[in-house]
C-alpha cells in the first residue's frame, strides 16, 4: 500500500475526518441537562448580555480558535478550493489540540474574492477567540490579514507567514551566533517572493537585518523597483531598477544568508560556493529543498544548513510556533498579535535550543547526543518544552505591547504550563524514534496475515524494524499483491521449508529434555507450530524480537515464550503490562496477562519490571501498589500481601516513588489523597500495579471497551523481547508494539 492509499486509510477508517465535538460537563441526568440548556443557560446568557468579558468564564470561547481558508494555496497542491482543503485544516485542528491544548473548529469558506472573504471570517468573532488563517494565496493574503486586524478584537495570525518568520528568525539568531555574524552586516539572498518570504524578511528587519541588504529573486527574476505590476507589500524590498541579476548563481555570489522558500531542487552546488565564508542555508521548499541537505552539507562544510525536513537536523518546523503563540496570546486575553508578540516567541525558542536537552527528547530521537551547535540550532518538535517557554513569551510581550486584557503572573503561568506538559502524546514518538535509529529483526510468526502485512510494510517503509515473515512465499506474494502492498526489504522464512529446523530442534531438545521432551517431539514440534519456530529465532540469536498472537489466545504465546525464552537472570517470574493512554499521560498497568494469583514478592517484582520499563521511555514512574484498602484501614490478607510487597520493593530500590496499599481512586485524584498526607505520591501514579490478575485484566478491558487508547500487553522480564498481541489487533497496534519491541531489543 502506497503513502496515498494508506492516507486515505487513515482517514476513512471507523470516523471518518480526524476530529469530534466532546462535552467537557456531564449531561446525564435531567438537572444537568437544564443546568446545560434550557432553562439554566439563560443564567449565563444574561450575564453575558451584561458583560461582554464574561463570554471568557461561561463558554469555551477563550480557547476555541477558527483554522480558516479558502483553498487557494494548499501545501503544495496549489488552489484547490476550500471543500478540498478540509483535510489540511482538521490536521492543522488535532496539532493546535495536542500540543497547546487548544480546541480548534476549522472553517473552510467558499469566496471568490478577498472582500467576501473578509466579511464572513470578520462576522464570526463573537464565536472564537483567536483566527488562524491559513493557506491563503498572494497577494490576495496581504489584504486579508491588516484588514481582518483591523476590524476584529481578537488575534488574527496567518501561519503560512507569520510561522515560518518565527521559527525562521529564531534559527538565524543562533545560526549568526554560531558564525560569528552579526545580523545587521548580514548580505540575506531570498528564492521566493511569496507571503512566507516576505514576512520573514520583515521579522528579521525587527532583529537588525537591514532591509538594504536584501535581494529577493522569484520566478519573474530579481525583484526590482520597475518591475511592472509589483505589489506595494514588495516594494519595500525591491532593488534599483538597475541591478542585474543573471539567475541563481548571481543571487547567492558573495550572500552570507539563502532563504529559500519556493520549489525543490532550484539550487546546484555551484552556487552554494559563490557564498561567503561560513553561510547560513535555510533550504525550506517541502517535500524537497532547494538543494538537498548533504549536498549543501558536502559542497560547503563551513554551512550551518536547515530544511523543512524531519529527517535532517536544524528542520523548521511551525508546529515550533503556532500553537504555543496562540496559548500565550489566549490566556492573556491578546486583542491582536503585534511584532513585539513574534519577536518574543522567536528569542524564547532561540533560548530554548541552548538549554540542555531532557531525556525524554533524547529518548524521542534516538538517545543521540543532541546539544546546542551548528546541527542543532533550533528545539526539536517533540520538545515539549517549547509551550512553557513560548506561551509566556508571548504573554508577557502582549502585556509590555498593551494588548493584553487579562494579563498573567508570568513565573506562575510557566509553571502551571510546565505542569500540563503530556507525555502522553510523546510516548509512542520516543518509542519510534529510537527503533529508526537502530532497526532490528523482529519475527512475526503469523506472517500471511494481512495484517502483519500491512504492518510489516509500514514498519520497513518508516525504517522502525526489519521484519521477518514466517510464512509460504508464494502465499505472501499473492496476498501482498491483493492488497496492493510493496513489501521489498521483508524477509519471508517458507514455513514448508523451516531452513534451519535440524539445529532449532536440537537446541529445543537439549532445553527441555528433562522436562518430558523427546528429540523426535521437538522436531515435530517446531515443524507444526511457527510460534514455537518463531521462538527458537529469537532464542539462537538469528532475530532480536517476536510479536505474535494476532491470531491465537494469549497462552499459546507465552507458553512456548517462558518454556523457551525464559526470564532474565534475576528474575523470578515475569508479568504483563498494558500501556493505556490517557488525557494526563500514560498509565501503565501490571500484571495483566500472566500472574493470576501473585505473591508479595511477585507483586514487588511486578513493580520493579513495569518502573523500568517506563524508565526507558523516559518518565519518571510513580508506583501505587492496589488493593480494595487505604494504609490498613481494611485489614485482610489480601491487602495485608501489598503492603508488605511495598516494603519489599523499598528495599530493593529506595529511590523508587512508590505507595500503597490504596485504593484507585487514592492512586489518581488530588482530592482522595487529601486524606493522607504522609504519601510520597503528590502526583497521580502513572504505574498502577493491581493485586490480582482478575483486576488488572478487568480495568484494561474496561478501559478499551469505553475508548481508551491501550496498548499491549507487554511481556516484562523476558531473556529476549517477546510480545504478545490482542487477538484481532489492528495494524496501528502491530507497529507499536514493534516499535515498543525494537526499543527494547536496543535496550537490552
Amino acid at each position: 500500500m502506497d503513502l496515498d492509499e494508506a492516507a486515505l486509510a487513515y482517514h476513512s477508517d471507523g470516523r471518518p475526518g480526524k476530529l469530534e465535538v466532546v462535552p467537557t460537563k456531564p449531561v446525564g441526568t435531567q438537572r444537568e441537562l437544564s443546568l446545560a440548556y434550557s432553562p439554566g443557560v439563560a443564567a449565563p446568557c444574561r450575564a453575558i448580555a451584561a458583560d461582554p468579558s464574561l463570554a471568557a468564564r461561561y463558554t469555551a470561547r477563550r480557547n476555541l480558535v477558527a483554522v480558516v481558508t479558502d483553498g487557494s494555496a494548499v501545501l503544495g497542491l496549489g488552489n484547490i478550493g476550500p471543500l478540498a482543503a478540509k483535510p489540511v485544516m482538521e490536521g492543522k485542528a488535532v496539532l493546535f489540540k495536542r500540543y497547546a491544548d487548544i480546541d480548534v473548529f476549522d472553517i473552510e469558506v467558499q469566496a471568490r474574492d478577498p472582500e467576501h472573504f473578509i466579511e464572513v471570517v470578520a462576522a464570526l468573532e463573537p464565536t472564537f477567540g483567536g483566527i488562524n488563517l491559513e493557506d491563503l494565496a498572494a497577494p490576495h493574503c496581504f489584504e486579508v490579514e491588516p484588514a481582518l486586524e483591523e476590524r476584529m478584537g481578537i488575534p488574527v495570525f496567518h501561519d503560512d507567514q507569520h510561522g515560518t518568520a518565527i521559527i525562521t528568525a529564531a534559527a538565524l539568531i543562533n545560526a549568526a551566533e554560531m558564525q560569528d555574524k552579526a545580523i545587521e552586516d548580514l548580505q540575506v539572498s531570498v528564492i521566493g517572493a511569496g507571503a512566507a518570504a516576505v514576512a520573514c524578511i520583515k521579522l528579521w528587519t525587527e532583529l537588525g537585518l537591514n532591509p538594504a541588504n536584501v535581494r529577493m529573486f522569484d520566478l519573474d527574476g530579481l525583484v526590482r523597483k520597475d518591475r511592472e505590476g509589483l505589489h506595494a507589500t514588495l516594494e519595500q524590498f525591491a532593488r534599483p531598477g538597475d541591478e542585474v541579476c543573471t539567475g541563481i548563481v548571481d543571487l547567492l555570489k558573495g550572500a552570507d544568508v539563502m532563504l529559500g522558500l519556493s520549489a525543490g531542487n532550484l539550487v546546484q552546488p555551484e552556487a552554494l560556493k559563490g557564498m561567503a565564508k561560513n553561510p547560513i542555508i535555510f533550504a525550506l521548499a517541502n517535500p524537497d529543498p532547494e538543494i538537498d541537505y548533504r549536498l549543501a552539507q558536502e559542497t560547503r562544510p563551513d554551512a550551518i544548513v536547515g530544511t523543512g525536513r524531519s529527517d535532517f537536523p536544524n528542520q523548521v518546523n511551525n508546529v515550533l510556533g503556532f500553537p504555543y503563540i496562540f496559548r500565550g496570546a489566549l490566556d492573556a486575553g491578546a486583542t491582536h498579535i503585534v511584532q513585539g508578540m513574534k519577536l518574543a516567541a522567536a528569542r524564547a525558542l532561540a533560548e530554548l535550543a541552548r538549554e540542555a536537552v531532557p531525556d525524554d527528547v533524547l529518548h524521542a530521537y534516538g538517545d543521540d547526543a543532541i546539544k546546542y551547535g551548528s546541527d542543532y540550532i533550533l528545539p526539536k518538535p517533540m520538545d515539549g518544552r517549547a509551550l512553557s517557554w513560548v506561551a509566556p513569551a508571548v504573554a508577557k510581550a502582549a502585556a509590555e505591547a498593551g494588548v493584553a486584557t487579562d494579563p498573567v503572573d508570568v513565573e506562575a503561568y510557566r509553571h502551571e504550563l510546565t505542569r500540563k506538559l503530556n507525555p502522553a502524546r510523546r510516548v509512542m514518538w520516543q518509542v519510534t524514534g529510537m527503533a529508526k535509529k537502530d532497526p532490528r529483526r523482529v519475527v512475526y510468526p503469523e506472517g500471511e496475515e494481512p495484517t502483519i502485512l500491512r504492518a510489516a510494510e509500514i514498519v520497513v517503509g518508516e525504517g522502525i524494524a526489519k521484519p521477518v515473515l514466517i510464512g509460504r512465499p508464494d502465499a505472501v506474494a499473492e496476498k501482498a499483491q491483493a492488497l496492493g502492498l510493496d513489501l521489498t526489504g521483508v524477509e519471508v522464512v517458507d514455513r514448508d521449508e523451516l531452513p534451519e529446523l535440524d539445529r532449532y530442534a536440537e537446541v529445543y531438545w537439549e532445553a527441555r529434555r528433562r522436562s518430558g521432551v523427546t528429540q523426535l517431539r521437538a522436531r515435530r514440534q517446531l515443524e507444526k507450530s511457527r510460534t514455537y519456530y518463531g521462538m527458537m529465532m529469537l532464542k539462537c540469536g538469528d532475530v532480536d524480537g517476536l510479536v505474535s498472537g494476532l491470531t491465537s489466545p494469549y497462552p499459546d504465546t507465552i507458553r512456548p515464550a517462558l518454556q523457551i525464552i525464559g526470564v532474565a537472570d534475576g528474575v523470578e517470574r515475569a508479568c504483563g503490562c498494558y500501556m493505556v493512554i490517557a488525557n494526563d499521560g500514560p498509565k501503565f498497568f501490571a500484571d495483566t496477562t500472566i500472574n493470576i494469583e501473585p505473591s508479595a514478592e511477585t507483586l514487588a517484582e511486578t513493580a520493579m519490571l513495569t518502573s523500568g520499563l517506563v524508565r526507558t521511555l523516559g518518565i519518571t514512574p510513580r508506583v501505587a501498589m492496589l488493593s480494595f484498602s487505604n494504609f490498613g484501614d481494611a485489614p485482610h490478607p489480601q491487602s495485608r500481601k501489598v503492603a508488605k510487597a511495598v516494603e519489599l520493593v523499598r528495599r530493593a530500590q529506595p529511590e523508587l516513588m512508590i505507595e500503597g496499599e490504596m485504593q484507585a481512586d487514592v492512586a489518581l485524584l488530588e482530592q482522595a489523597r487529601a486524606p493522607y498526607p504522609f504519601m510520597q505520591l503528590q502526583e497521580p501514579a502513572n504505574v498502577l500495579i493491581f493485586p490480582s490478575l482478575n483486576a488488572g485484566n478487568i480495568a484494561y478491558k474496561l478501559l478499551n471497551a469505553m475508548g481508551s487508547e491501550v496498548i499491549g500487553p507487554l511481556v516484562l522480564g523476558m531473556e529476549r523481547p517477546v510480545n504478545v498481541l490482542q487477538q484481532g489487533a489492528s495494524v496501528s497496534t502491530v507497529v507499536h508494539m514493534t516499535s515498543l519491541t525494537v526499543a527494547r531489543a536496543i535496550r537490552r
